[in-house]
Formats: C-alpha cells, structure tokens, sequence
C-alpha cells in the first residue's frame, strides 16, 4: 500500500522530442475504449451502460465522447468490492491505486451515480452497500480519514496517533465526516429508502456529531493528535500533533484538509461550511427517519454556532476582490487566503450546496481565487487553474478545473474548461491527479477514481443544461 505523495512525478510520460500538448507517440486517434474488459469489470450496471450510450451518441467531439466512455464507469469498473454481509450489502471503494477506501473519495465516486438509482435495484443495492461499510468506519474510528479492507495494518501504523489495525492512515478531516452524511442524505432522498438509518448509522451520526463538538476545543484540544516521521512538513502536525493554536469561537478544527496535508491554522473554512449543511441533513434524518428529536435539536444548534462563526470570522476585506472568504482562520484574527483542488474548496461551495452560486461573497472570492491573488492558481500553455501543496507548485489538478465548471453559468467558461480537460489527458484517455500547466504530459497518478467519475459528472450535468456545448 502506498501514500498518495509517493505518486507525484511517478506517472511522467517521456517527452523527449516532443513539443507541448502533443499525444505520445502510441497515442492513436480511433478512440477505442480504454475500459477493462467486461470479465475484468468489477461492478457492470445496466442504467450507467445505457447513459453512456445515450449520452456518448450526442456528443459532437470523438475524443470527448471517448473521455467520457473511459471516465464515467471508472469507479464500477475498477474499484468497488460488492458483497452481502450479515444480510446487508457491503461496498468497499478503492481510491484507485491505493488499496484503500477513504471516506471522502468512496462517496464522491459513487456521488454521480445516485440518479440512477431510483429504477436501477443493482445499482441502489451496490450504493446501500457503501453507506452501510461507512458506517461501520465511523464506528471504528471517526477521526480516521481512509480505512482497509479488514484488520490488515497499514504502513503508517508508526505514525504517532491511535492507530487501528483496520485503518490505512488517522488524518483528521471534517470531510471525512460530512462526505458519508451528504451521500446517506441524497440516497435516501432520490430512491426513498430509509432502511439504511438503521442502529449502527444512528450511532454512527451521534459519534460524528460527538467529534465535531470535540473538535470546537472548547474544552481542551481534545482527544486527537497526530504525528509522522517524515521530512514533509504538510504531512505531519505542529505542536505535539495538535496543530497550531487556536482560539475556541464555536468553528470546528480541522488538522488536515481534504488533500491530507496538514492545515496551518485549524479552522478550514470550506470544510466547516459543509458540517453546516451535514448537520442540517443529519438532523433532517434523526426527525423524520429515526424520530429522534433530541439529537435532531443538537445537530441543529451545533450547525447554527458554527454558521453564525462562520460569518463572524471567516471573511475580510480583500483591497482588490472586495469582502471575500479566507481558506483557514485561527479565530485570533490570522488568516490565510488560497484555495485548494481537493472538494471542499472555496471554489466548490456551491456544488456542495454551502452556498448560492450568484451570492456576492462567493462571486467575489470566486474571482480571488481564480487570479494570481491565490497562490495556488496556476497559468501555463497546457491550461489554467487550480492546484494545492500537495503536489507542489505549477501543477494544475483537472479536479479543480471540473469543479470550476461545475460551478459556473457561463456556457463559454463552461466550454473552456472542458477544452482544457480534454487537451490534457496526455493521450491516456483518463483524467489524472494533476499535470504540469506547461506540459500535460508531465502528470502524476493515472489512475484516480475520483477525478474520473466526476469528469463524468460534469459531461452529464453540461448535456442536461447546456446540450448545445457539446
């Protein structure tokens, strides 16, 4: 098993003689699919199967047509283990080419599926299958960000934290928590199914909310540390494993952030921004599901303190952009403006339903974040965008870029991020973790589930909205 890091630069397709945006030499053009066979498919669906077609059918583009034949089954194709276990079906998600099933990335790979479900039993099963494996996680540990399979151990077990022979690596991440939340909830309502909010997923959402209120520190830092020997700052935690100092004003810490490097101050505005709405959607569930109102009232008011903080401290007057979000706060008055790929990101809070497209505050960090005023926003001749210190600078995450259009109204921003993905898969067919804004070709993992299914996500929801772009 291996670290997400140990991939940076691996992927790299000679160049040599090559000039930038040119496909490799075996690189051809009949856009055969890139798809495993069908007896070496993990899962195959008869609903995903027909919204290829239908969909593939009406995009001008062979080569877009062809990225998203390989991308959007990616996840069904390559990385899921389906079984039925005690009488319930049980999903575990791989990343892709990391043995290992985070929490984050299982619900946003199987997320494009979810429309599918309500007249697709295999589908809904196989996706029940994920919710209930969830669960059963969070039980574990809820401060955990990617579990294994069984209690195998993991290659991090010296990292200094209480490790579990069941968990690949302890990274804590609200995300980690919010991600299984917003896939119970749209699960539960596209298809009608409640049968999953059974006892294990009630305690489940009662330790989440119990680590949330742990982690506002209120009272102390908590039970969580986290330390690794390594020579990578981001990858490990400051001051005894706790982070760097923060002042208790109702926000949630949150060590590291959705790319798994460590935050430089606790409180990540994006990811507290999804436990306001994961806690609205809990507390929905606990009342009408459960018929709990007790806990229904304290997710409630837990979501209100941290969106009334959220409003009080996460914002500032940007002497260019106007009043704008910060991406961390330490809740002294420090802050730190950047944006990120990884989702949640300023970028992302309207697809994670955080915030209106068209809301000032978002249109004008928007336009921060997307300008050289992020440190992390990259120009270069293969393509523009976003990146992160996970990989390192002048490296563009085609992640980013979705997540851009996904979150855009305008048909010609749309269409340019789109020309940018499909420009940059370096002839592989496949989106990748990031690539070099000069030289696409320059990449690092070429097998990234997430990234993949949610390219798909993307030609679906510009082919439902926008038909006449593609």
């Amino acid at each position: 098993m291996l670290d997400r890091r140990n991939f940076v630069k691996i992927n790299t397709i000679a160049t040599a003689g090559m000039g930038i945006g040119l496909k490799p030499t075996w690189f051809t053009n009949n856009f055969e699919s890139h798809r495993p066979k069908l007896a070496d498919r993990k899962f195959t669906n008869k609903a995903v199967e027909a919204t290829i077609k239908s969909i593939k059918a009406e995009i001008k583009d062979p080569e877009l047509a062809w990225l998203f034949e390989n991308c959007y089954p990616n996840t069904l194709d390559t990385t899921v283990e389906y079984s039925i276990k005690d009488g319930k079906p049980d999903t575990f998600v791989i990343t892709g080419d990391i043995n290992a099933m985070w929490l984050r990335d299982s619900s946003a790979q199987v997320w494009p599926y979810l429309p599918l479900i309500k007249n697709d039993p295999e589908l809904k099963s196989l996706i029940k299958g994920v919710l209930n494996r969830q669960a059963k996680c969070v039980l574990i540990d809820p401060y955990a960000n990617a579990f294994n399979m069984g209690p195998t151990g993991s290659e991090w077990d010296s990292d200094r934290t209480a490790m579990k022979p069941e968990l690949h690596e302890r990274k804590w991440e609200i995300d980690s928590l919010c991600y299984p939340i917003r896939l119970a909830y749209h699960y539960w309502k596209t298809s009608g199914d409640s049968s999953f909010f059974d006892e294990n997923w009630q305690k489940a959402g009662k330790s989440i909310v119990d680590t949330f209120k742990q982690q506002q520190r209120k009272d102390g830092p908590g039970p969580y540390h986290f330390q690794r020997k390594t020579e990578v700052s981001t990858d490990t935690a400051p001051l005894s494993g706790y982070g760097n100092p923060m002042k208790p004003v109702g926000l949630i810490c949150s060590v590291f952030r959705p790319s798994d490097d460590a935050t430089i101050y606790p409180f990540l505005i994006p990811s507290n921004y999804f436990a306001v709405v994961s806690l609205k959607q809990l507390a929905e569930m606990y009342t009408i599901i459960a018929k709990d109102t007790a806990i229904a009232n304290v997710c409630t008011t837990l979501a209100t303190e941290v969106h009334n903080a959220l409003e009080k401290y996460a914002t500032a007057q940007h002497p260019v952009y106007g009043k704008v979000l910060a991406y961390e706060v330490d809740g002294f008055g420090n802050q730190l403006f950047m944006d990120d790929a990884n989702v949640p990101s300023l970028l992302a809070l309207p697809y994670l339903g955080a915030i209106e497209v068209h809301d000032p505050l978002y249109r004008n960090t928007r336009r921060m974040i997307l300008s050289s005023a992020n440190p992390y926003f990259f120009k270069g001749k293969a393509a523009e965008g976003i990146g992160g210190p996970h990989v390192g600078l002048n490296y563009i995450w085609p992640m980013g870029i979705i997540i851009r259009a996904l979150t855009s109204t305008d048909k010609k921003e749309i269409l340019k991020c789109i020309s940018w993905l499909k420009n940059t898969h370096a002839g592989t067919g496949f989106m990748h973790e990031s690539f070099n804004k000069d030289n696409s070709n320059d990449f690092t993992r070429k097998w990234f589930a997430w990234a993949n299914t949610l390219f798909g996500e993307l030609v679906i929801k510009t082919h439902r909205y926008y038909p006449g772009i593609l």
